[in-house]
């Protein structure tokens, strides 16, 4: 007499072998970066095992086997080069092509070198390295002269003219971004769709493929399973039309193993099994992929809409939709919050709103577009309107209330995580929810503490040839110049980064267009407390203007002038009274940062310097960009600096000088130039 066999135990999703495989993959990715992360695997192995080790082993050895080879820095190059989507090879090597304005794609004949990509050079500023190195490209091309040869054919160029016929200029672009990707034309509108939490619906990723495959599975429903089969194959033609980026890849192959497995009667893929496997397949490829954003945003996305929805199962009703749906939009926000916030500065209040509103226009305006491919103007009575609906939606929402944030360093990053980990475990009833909030709160508690003590540092942000100084007092923070026009959005991204909500004191040392021309993107952005301004300007200058207009108090201070900030001041050296040119009326501030003091003498030439009544400082900012000129033995003998700081970039003058350069050094000083640095911090201490 035998008995029954008990019931096997089903597998979880959390221990299943995709999931390992695509946690296996991540700690072998991360590990190539940083070999630390390894350790990662020991807590892990006893839950995950076997999927666990092959899918770290694998991604190890592919990207130790198969390393992204580093091309001959320095090396000139002249010939003829294919360029498509901005990148060329040259002996091997995937190249980013530098050029203004950048090449379209084509054949070209090129002349220039080849230069390793740019970190980031400023707080919250581009980081070309990383960027490229999640394409696989370590080398640019710097072009020099470009002359075209012949274009290159693009079989998807009459699919793209058919969605554009028949729609408005900006319901094109709208829609060229919900079907295909492209958001380059939106300019101002694509704003409002970052301000309002929509811009990832002009990122094609697991929604856009859903409303895909789900709407060609209804259409097709009378030929059985078959419809999995075709729908399948829709998948490469779509990647092929919009191009493979790491979201799309990663919705396609996430959609392309359900379809398979319903196909195969094996039933659809469990989203985090699916979620897993597809992010093995992808670091598999390319380890260095970890580092791409979009892979970041749409995985982090599905995980928190994974984790948030199954524990508490929104009933089949409209109003469980609404529900649904509304969830959806919070979990995936979870995750994402302080990503969003370290790389944009900024998370939309009102997303979940605005997703919920926008996702019925979405549901019909995707499928409408890549039938538009096939139709043209046939349909563009029908999408006009569903368009121009979704661009009200976006600015309506878009004027909402934003929360506004610096970069997150990784302690940061880590104590969110720890802080959200309770509340899922409370939603899956593996804690009790006063459990979740107690141990919620003390990561909260360490982040709030870890806010104090504020720093007392001084900051040369890199604005190439110009000067734009950031000195953050122990809680207040004074802007100094703001370089040239073109560089106001790196400024005010800078100081976001910096965790910079308001400036207490705004300064414009003169009227040169290298000093005061990114104040005006400032002015615009940042709440102002008190302006000073040299007495060179005009009452119809455009900076007079533009704080005017904001309401900014305007003060014009000479010397002996004093200001208290945060737990530093600020002292007005020169000049004594309005001069007869820009230079010679420039303000030269003293610094002081609770003791340690910086000297900021603005452009003033030679015979200023020697009547500045300066005392002793810590640091200078070398006047005049290093100009022959300036910073002479006199000044450097009286204040006795330790650190020199030189505002620099690209300049026909021959800044800064090699005689400065010459008499800095010979006193032991210190010098920071920010064409060779980027940015540069000088740290004098803390204040509680």
């Amino acid at each position: 007499m035998y008995a029954p066999e008990p019931p096997s135990r089903p597998i979880s999703p959390w221990t299943s072998p995709g999931v390992g495989l695509g946690l296996g993959g991540l700690l072998g990715a991360w590990g190539l970066l940083f070999p630390g992360a390894f350790l990662g695997a020991l807590g892990l192995l006893p839950f995950l095992r076997l999927p666990l080790v092959l899918g770290m082993a694998l991604v190890v050895l592919r990207g130790l086997l198969f390393p992204i080879p580093e091309p001959s820095y320095g090396s000139r190059l002249e010939g003829s080069f294919r360029v498509q989507g901005g990148l060329t090879t040259w002996e091997g090597h995937r190249l980013w092509v530098r050029h203004f304005p950048p090449l379209e794609n084509g054949i070209y004949h090129l002349r220039g070198y080849l230069a390793p990509p740019e970190a980031k050079r400023n707080p919250g500023g581009f980081d070309q390295r990383t960027w490229l190195l999640a394409q696989g490209v370590r080398g640019v091309f710097h072009v020099e002269r470009a002359k075209p040869l012949a274009p290159l054919p693009d079989a998807r160029t009459p699919f793209r003219a058919r969605l554009a016929q028949g729609l408005s200029p900006l319901a094109k672009e709208v829609m060229e971004g919900l079907t295909l990707g492209e958001k380059g034309g939106l300019e101002e509108t694509y704003v409002w769709f970052q301000k309002a939490g929509l811009a990832h619906l002009l990122a094609l990723s697991g929604l856009h493929v859903g409303f895909l495959v789900g709407s060609l599975v209804l259409l097709l429903t009378p030929l059985g399973r078959w419809r999995y089969l075709l729908a399948l194959l829709a998948l490469p033609f779509y990647l092929w039309l919009a191009g493979p980026t790491p979201s799309l890849v990663r919705a396609s192959l996430m959609a392309g193993l359900s379809l398979l497995g319903l196909f195969l009667g094996l039933g659809a893929a469990g989203v985090l099994q699916a979620l897993g496997l597809a992010l093995f397949l992808q670091l598999l490829w390319l380890p260095q992929s970890l580092l791409s954003l979009s892979l970041q945003l749409s995985h982090l996305a599905v995980l928190g809409i994974a984790l948030a929805l199954p524990p508490l199962r929104p009933p089949p009703t409209f109003r469980g939709y609404l529900v649904g749906t509304l969830l959806a939009s919070l979990g995936a926000q979870a995750l994402l919050a302080p990503l969003l916030l370290h790389r944009f500065g900024f998370l939309p209040l009102l997303s979940p709103l605005s997703n919920l509103l926008a996702l019925p226009l979405v549901a019909l305006l995707v499928p409408l577009g890549v039938l538009k491919l096939l139709l043209g103007g046939l349909l563009a009575p029908l999408v006009e309107p569903l368009a121009q609906a979704l661009i009200l939606l976006a600015r309506w929402a878009g004027q909402g209330p934003l929360l506004w944030w610096g970069e997150v360093s990784p302690r940061g990053f880590a104590l969110y995580y720890l802080g959200l980990l309770p509340i899922f475990l409370a939603l899956y009833r593996l804690l009790s929810w006063r459990q979740a909030l107690l141990l919620t709160s003390l990561p909260i508690l360490l982040s709030l503490l870890s806010a104090w003590p504020k720093p007392l540092d001084l900051w040369a942000l890199d604005v190439g040839q110009g000067d734009a100084l950031l000195a953050r007092m122990g809680g207040a923070e004074v802007l100094v110049d703001g370089g040239r026009p073109e560089q106001g959005e790196k400024v005010v991204r800078a100081l976001r980064a910096l965790g910079v909500g308001a400036l207490e004191v705004l300064v414009a040392t003169h009227p040169d267009a290298d000093h005061y021309g990114g104040l005006l993107r400032v002015a615009e952005e940042i709440p102002i407390g008190l302006a000073l301004l040299s007495p060179a300007f005009s009452e119809d200058h455009p900076l007079v203007q533009s704080l005017k207009a904001k309401g900014v108090p305007i003060r014009y201070p000479g010397a002996g002038s004093r200001l208290r900030v945060g737990r530093g001041g600020l002292e007005v050296l020169w000049p004594p009274q309005q001069q007869a040119t820009d230079d010679l009326s420039g303000l030269v501030l003293l610094l002081e940062f609770a003791g340690p003091k910086a000297l900021l003498p603005a452009d003033v030439p030679r015979e200023v310097e020697r009547k500045l009544a300066s005392p002793k400082a810590e640091v200078v900012k070398v006047s005049h960009h290093g100009s022959r000129t300036a910073t002479d033995e006199d000044l450097l003998e009286r204040i006795q600096p330790r650190v020199a700081l030189i505002g620099v970039g690209r300049n026909p003058h021959g800044h800064p000088h090699p005689e400065v350069l010459k008499r800095l050094a010979q006193r032991g000083i210190t010098i920071y130039r920010t064409d060779q640095h980027g940015a540069v911090r000088v740290l004098f201490g803390y204040a509680w």
